[in-house]
């Protein structure tokens, strides 16, 4: 080791003590989270088993929530006086900068009423289309072509993978509020290894979907109760380089949306009816998960949660325990379907195909089935006048969203009168 510049000492074989972490060292951002956390158990908050970054307060009839990512914080508690007692005692340890109501948080744009809340990434959005020179080209009405079947294989390699790389990349974060493009923008990141023309293409078509409406993203309906409902799907052999299935699942909280998931199955399944076992034998393993979350969130919830599937063989595996002839060859953890059912956790329903949510999530539908599936998972714009039918809108050359009415019309949109409560910190 050498010491410092300017350091000087006559003894030989000395090390420096390092009192505190330096930033940009890779120990930093452990030590930091662990005085976060010792500071803020201190303080009388638990911290969540189900999620590391959520921290609980009860305090008699008051309740607070914190959720921290790395150093940016959000506070949420029905009691006001004390989250300014919290925020005094961080800023007692932390320098603290109090940016006040909730409105922008990790590229995520929330606006509340008394309806709800909204969550979108329309500036994000605006960015990459942008940043990829697609801010002048024609909307589409869906993401991805239907019956399109992408091979490694197909088509030319891209002189350089970066743009492909880095579109792609951008797009995967903005699927965090844009369920509606999960399954192509997920099918794109498969390739990212080699990437050709055919896969670019594809990305491009994916922006000029997101340019009909850039601010479109969920709504968390305040009326809703809390009963988690689950959709499950599973389409068969979908991969042509590897025959393996495609999975998919969305999640309610009442009639919110709050978890989805597109997988490829990691393994061959021999049968239709495998493969949406095992998507189910997924979606029981979010359900569990959300069940815990909910518990440390102090949310009772009494009642099992209910499991939609489109395929009635699948459901009679879950239901049946002895029904050995043709699941023999599934391995055993995917028969916790089986447990949870005879647990009372969850209820296992039949859907048809046509009120399948989750096929939003395992194949490229048409623009119809679309919106009728977006509009049923509250998915919609509020950048858009109410008396528009969902979807329906124009983006202007300084990329402000109207009606089909004015221009003028536009500046009274639905989310002016919109305010965040919860409160964010840095």
């Amino acid at each position: 080791m050498q010491l410092p510049q300017g350091f000087h000492s006559k003894e030989e074989n000395v090390v420096c003590k390092l009192n505190k972490s330096l930033y940009g060292l890779k120990q930093a951002s452990r030590q930091w989270n662990a005085k976060f956390c010792y500071v803020v158990k201190q303080l009388g908050f638990k911290q969540s088993k189900a999620d590391y970054s959520l921290f609980t307060k009860r305090l008699g009839g008051s309740f607070i929530a914190l959720v921290v990512y790395v150093d940016d914080i959000l506070i949420a508690s029905n009691n006001v006086q004390e989250v300014e007692a919290l925020k005094v005692s961080l800023d007692q340890h932390f320098k603290l900068k109090d940016l006040g109501g909730l409105k922008y948080f990790l590229g995520l744009e929330i606006a509340r009423s008394a309806k709800g809340i909204s969550l979108c990434q329309r500036k994000y959005a605006l960015e990459i289309l942008k940043d990829a020179g697609m801010s002048a080209c024609r909307p589409s009405k869906v993401p991805m072509e239907q019956n399109l079947r992408l091979s490694k294989l197909q088509g030319t390699l891209l002189p350089d993978p970066g743009v492909y790389r880095r579109l792609v990349g951008r797009l995967i974060y903005l699927t965090i509020t844009r369920p509606d493009i999960a399954y192509p923008v997920h099918k794109l990141s498969q390739f990212m290894s080699k990437p050709r023309k055919p896969y670019l293409d594809t990305a491009y078509k994916i922006l000029q979907y997101i340019k009909g409406c850039p601010g479109q993203g969920i709504f968390l309906s305040a009326s809703s109760d809390f009963h988690l409902k689950a959709y499950t799907d599973a389409d068969w052999a979908t991969c042509i380089d590897t025959r393996r299935s495609t999975i998919g699942y969305c999640i309610f909280l009442g009639d919110s949306l709050i978890s989805w998931k597109f997988k490829k199955q990691s393994i061959v399944s021999r049968s239709s009816t495998e493969a949406e076992y095992r998507a189910m034998a997924v979606t029981v393993y979010e359900l569990t998960w959300l069940l815990s979350l909910l518990k440390d969130l102090e949310i009772w919830h009494p009642q099992p949660a209910l499991l939609f599937c489109d395929n009635q063989a699948a459901i009679y595996i879950g239901e049946n325990p002895v029904f050995h002839e043709r699941t023999k060859h599934i391995e055993v953890d995917c028969h916790v379907v089986r447990d949870k059912v005879q647990d009372n956790v969850i209820r296992l329903f039949f859907t048809p195909t046509h009120t399948q949510l989750a096929d939003l999530l395992t194949k490229a539908l048409n623009s119809s089935q679309l919106r009728h599936l977006l509009s049923k998972m509250n998915v919609m714009n509020i950048h858009v006048s109410a008396s528009l039918p969902k979807g329906e809108c124009t983006l202007l050359d300084d990329d402000r969203l109207i009606t089909k009415k004015t221009a003028a019309d536009a500046s009274n949109r639905p989310d002016s009168h919109l305010e965040g409560e919860c409160q964010s910190l840095n």
